[in-house]
């Protein structure tokens, strides 16, 4: 009888074990598109007062923040590096508006010879992925990992600034159907340099590119994956007066919007949101974590 007892614990210590030792479960990839709608130089303090619909119907089906921060100096580059590379400049070392390359050394390189990327952690588990991204600021393509990409292209400067961006980005979605596009258009950035931030000229650029985010949404539609989009639209930094780069709320306070197929109706979130907490949400989606070296959350609350 005490062998029998003593063969039981033994079963029982092996048995939890195996269990303790089991790989963790994968997590479930939420929806089979992303589509990520940037624009540039969009201050969280013009949405109330903006002509929004487009973006207006997304908070109202998603969830959404006016509080995401930009990383300092709040200016471009360093930013949209922070949001793609889900890591603060000190650790992926793009440190200015116009960084080309790193001016601090990367503190990791995992594959080419750039800090790793939410494209790049994407096209790792998704060999086959479409995965694209459209831009008319050039600054963006030392940014995403080219390499990693199955398509990027920046609008031509002879048509900067005119719906070309908007017609690019719709045929290029309704052609390949991108697991994941990413479509920054770099105003209102200009609009506030030229005519200055919170002005006629600034919201009428916001209504014009609110149209071109509809045609966006559309051809989703058209393709036949609107259905099981994520859409997210948000900015890299704000401004005030002629210019940006400041510590000023009006310059650091970013919108945030996600919407689509498994994202919560509950409009609003009160949870902190820093400009590299982006790539870890994206990432989420499809049931992927970034690496050691990222600091950013993703914002899992806004998932069913």
């Amino acid at each position: 009888m005490r062998k029998l007892s003593l063969w039981v614990v033994l079963l029982m210590a092996i048995v939890a074990f195996a269990s303790c030792s089991q790989a963790p479960e994968a997590k479930k990839q939420i929806t089979e598109h992303v589509i990520y709608i940037g624009l540039d130089g969009w201050g969280s303090y013009s949405v109330d007062k903006a002509d929004m619909p487009n973006v207006k119907a997304l908070m109202a089906e998603g969830c959404w923040t006016l509080q995401k921060r930009a990383v300092l100096p709040s200016s471009s580059g360093v930013n949209w590096a922070s949001m793609f590379m889900g890591a603060c400049p000190e650790l992926h070392g793009y440190t200015t508006w116009n960084s080309a390359t790193h001016e601090i050394p990367e503190r990791v390189i995992l594959k080419n010879n750039i800090f790793p990327t939410m494209f790049q952690l994407l096209r790792d588990a998704q060999p086959e992925a479409e995965i694209g991204c459209i831009y008319e600021w050039d600054g963006i393509k030392y940014v995403i990992d080219t390499l990693s990409t199955s398509y990027q292209e920046m609008v031509p400067p002879s048509k900067i600034y005119t719906d070309e961006m908007a017609k690019m980005s719709v045929k290029y979605i309704k052609e390949k159907k991108p697991v994941l596009g990413a479509f920054i258009f770099d105003n209102p950035d200009h609009v506030g340099h030229d005519a200055g931030h919170d002005t006629p000229e600034y919201y009428a650029n916001l209504k014009e590119l609110d149209e071109y985010i509809g045609q966006i949404i559309q051809a989703t539609k058209d393709a036949g994956i609107y259905e099981n989009c994520i859409f997210i639209v948000t900015s890299d930094h704000g401004g005030i007066d002629h210019g940006h780069g400041g510590k000023t709320l009006e310059e650091i306070n970013t919108p945030f919007i996600i919407a689509g197929k498994g994202i919560k109706k509950d409009g609003e979130f009160q949870e902190s949101m820093m400009q590299f907490d982006c790539a870890p949400t994206v990432l989420e989606i499809f049931g992927l974590e970034g690496p050691q070296v990222w600091v950013g959350r993703s914002m899992s609350q806004v998932f069913e």
